[in-house]
């Protein structure tokens, strides 16, 4: 990765915006090299306003937990200044973009908008581009990749970023590092004088993916759907 990555993820109060639902709690990790770092930027909010009662059975955080925590007014520059400059990666990028723009228009008029001092991108389009029909929540791309060793009890901001980074960096396994492919060779997008910027990983170490009896279902309904749409016979009956 030639720029800076940061894996984020959000709880809120609910699920709209527009119901004047608010942010209870921002988890964000950064990546340097594919590997997460130690540097990352995390806290809890008082939302100024109650909680429902189903997000709390998500994420296990209630209103007396938050009672004491700051306003996001209070944390609005070190935030900015953590992200300023990098490429988010989020799981449903348009949920926790719309609410953290919220907040920072809330905090002050002349914060920018997310997306002016940041890329963004979409973990969850990446994810259903890559495995067209099949289920790609964050729990369901962990499974999918045996990313293991959380407690998954709740839902939570810096818990869900952190598997977001483990899952981001399988999913993403080995595109950034090839600037294109040409008769079987690849060519190296960093510096080929440097051999410690070929950061390849061994093939004996990528993980083995199963697929779920549902998501054979899924696979086989998509084929179907397809061959009847298009009068074809696909290429995927010969796997």
């Amino acid at each position: 990765m030639t720029n800076k990555y940061i894996i984020l993820d959000t709880e809120t109060t609910g699920l709209e915006v527009n119901q004047g639902h608010r942010v209870i709690e921002i988890g964000a990790v950064l990546l340097n090299d594919r590997k997460k770092t130690e540097e990352h930027f995390h806290s809890y909010l008082n939302p100024s306003r109650l909680i429902d009662e189903e997000a709390s059975k998500v994420h296990g955080i209630t209103n007396s937990d938050l009672e004491d925590k700051p306003f996001f007014d209070e944390i609005a520059e070190e935030f900015i200044n953590f992200i300023k400059g990098s490429t988010l990666v989020i799981h449903n990028a348009p949920f926790d973009i719309g609410f953290l723009n919220n907040e920072l228009q809330i905090a002050s008029s002349s914060y920018p908008m997310i997306e002016e001092i940041c890329e963004v991108e979409d973990s969850l389009t990446i994810a259903r581009n890559k495995f067209p029909g099949q289920r790609n929540s964050l729990d369901a791309l962990a499974n999918r990749f045996n990313v293991s060793g959380y407690d998954r009890t709740f839902h939570g901001a810096l818990l869900d970023a952190n598997i977001l980074a483990d899952v981001f960096m399988q999913l993403t396994g080995g595109q950034s590092r090839f600037e294109f492919i040409t008769n079987g060779e690849a060519t190296m997008q960093n510096d080929q004088n440097s051999e410690s910027s070929m950061d390849i990983e061994k093939i004996e170490n990528l993980p083995k993916i199963s697929s779920s009896k549902l998501e054979i279902q899924e696979h086989n309904k998509r084929i179907n759907d397809i061959e009847k749409k298009y009068s074809v016979k696909t290429l995927w009956r010969k796997f």
